[in-house]
C-alpha cells in the first residue's frame, strides 16, 4: 500500500532524481534531439518540488492534477504535454482513495499509457518513453496477477523498464526530432525513455525501502 506520506516522498524523490540526472538527459538528447530534455525536465520538477509542501493535506487527485499543470506550464518541447498528460490521466483514476494499492497502480499505468499514445500519436517500438513504460506496466500487471506483492511487482516493473531503455538503442526513431535522423538514430538511448525509467526506478526504490 502507498499512503499519502509515501506518495509525497515518491514525488519529491522523483523530482530530486530528475534534477540530479539533468546533464545525463541533456547528453542523451544532444545525440538525437534538442539537447534540452534534462534542462526542461529539471525546470519542471523544480517547480513541482516548490508546491509539494502546500499539497501535503490534499487528496491524490489534487496532487496529481497540480503536478500535471505545473509540468505542462514549465517543461518545454514535447515532454511537457506528454508528462503533463500522464499525470493528468493518473489523477482521473485515483478518486478519493485513502491509500493506493497494486490494482490502483495498474489502472494508473493503463490510463497513462493511453494518454501518452493519444497525445504523442506513438506506440511501443517508436523509440519513445512508451518503450520503457509499456514493458514496465506489463511486468507489473503480470506480477500482481501471479500473486506477487507491491514490492516485488515494482521490482519487476523496474527491471522491465531498464530493458526497455536498452531496447531503444536498437531501434530507429519514428517520432519527434530524432526521427529526422532515420537509421542514424539507431545506437542511441532515448532520453524520454530514460526519464521515464528514472521515475519508475524511484517508485520501486521507495516502495522497497
Amino acid at each position: 500500500m502507498i499512503d499519502k506520506t509515501m506518495f509525497l516522498e515518491i514525488i519529491n524523490k522523483i523530482a530530486d532524481n530528475i534534477i540530479l540526472n539533468k546533464d545525463l538527459l541533456n547528453e542523451l538528447d544532444m545525440a538525437i534531439g534538442d539537447s534540452d530534455h534534462g534542462s526542461n525536465m529539471a525546470r519542471g520538477f523544480s517547480e513541482v518540488k516548490k508546491k509539494l509542501e502546500t499539497l501535503k493535506d490534499s487528496d491524490y487527485q489534487t496532487i496529481l492534477k497540480t503536478i500535471a499543470m505545473t509540468l505542462i506550464s514549465t517543461v518545454g518541447g514535447a515532454s511537457g504535454p506528454l508528462y503533463g498528460t500522464a499525470f493528468l490521466k493518473a489523477s482521473s483514476v485515483v478518486g478519493d482513495r485513502e491509500v493506493l494499492d497494486s490494482n490502483d497502480l495498474i489502472k494508473i499505468y493503463e490510463v497513462v499509457i493511453d494518454g501518452i499514445k493519444q497525445r504523442g500519436k506513438s506506440d511501443k517500438g517508436d523509440k519513445t518513453m512508451l518503450d520503457c513504460i509499456i514493458p514496465a506496466y506489463e511486468a507489473f500487471k503480470s506480477s500482481v496477477e501471479s500473486g506477487k506483492d507491491l514490492k516485488e511487482a515494482s521490482k519487476q516493473a523496474e527491471q522491465a523498464a531498464t530493458e526497455g531503455v536498452e531496447y531503444t538503442k536498437t531501434i530507429k526513431a519514428l517520432k519527434g526530432r530524432a526521427s529526422f535522423l532515420g537509421d542514424r538514430s539507431i545506437g542511441h538511448q532515448d532520453p524520454g525513455a530514460t526519464s521515464s525509467h528514472i521515475i519508475i526506478k524511484t517508485i520501486s526504490d521507495i516502495v522497497n525501502n
